[in-house]
C-alpha cells in the first residue's frame, strides 16, 4: 500500500520562477491547478512550500524573493480552494540548490518552488 506522503510526491509538482520573478509563470498554471485538484482530493494534508533561488542575490534579497515564490503559490492554491490552514511557507533562499553549475539551466532548477 503507497503512503499519503509517497502519492503526495508522485502527484505534486515543483513550480519553477522567471529570474528575479516571483509570479507563476504561464507555462507553470496547469501544473498547480493539477496539484490543486489533487490537494482537494486530499483534504486535511498539511503541508509546506519553500521557495528557493539561484545563487545571484545577496543571501538576505534572495531569502525575500524565496518568501514571495512560496507565498505565491500557497494564494494560488488557496484561491483553487484549498484551506488556508492546510498550508505553511519558508524561504530557503539559494541555501538548498538542486544544481551547482553556473549556467542558466542549472539556475531554472534552482528557482522554484516545492511542496
Amino acid at each position: 500500500r503507497v503512503s499519503v506522503d509517497e502519492l503526495f510526491r508522485q502527484n505534486i509538482r515543483t513550480i519553477y520562477f522567471d529570474y528575479d520573478k516571483a509570479e507563476i509563470r504561464p507555462d507553470q498554471v496547469a501544473p498547480l491547478q493539477a496539484d490543486a485538484a489533487w490537494l482537494k482530493g486530499h483534504p486535511g494534508l498539511k503541508f509546506t512550500i519553500g521557495g528557493n533561488c539561484d545563487e545571484r542575490g545577496s543571501e538576505e534579497y534572495n531569502l525575500g524573493l524565496g518568501d514571495r515564490r512560496a507565498n505565491v503559490v500557497k494564494e494560488f492554491l488557496i484561491k483553487q480552494g484549498i484551506g488556508p490552514s492546510s498550508v505553511k511557507t519558508i524561504s530557503y533562499g539559494e541555501e538548498r540548490p538542486v544544481c551547482r553549475e553556473t549556467t542558466e539551466e542549472c539556475y531554472q532548477r534552482n528557482r522554484r518552488a516545492e511542496m
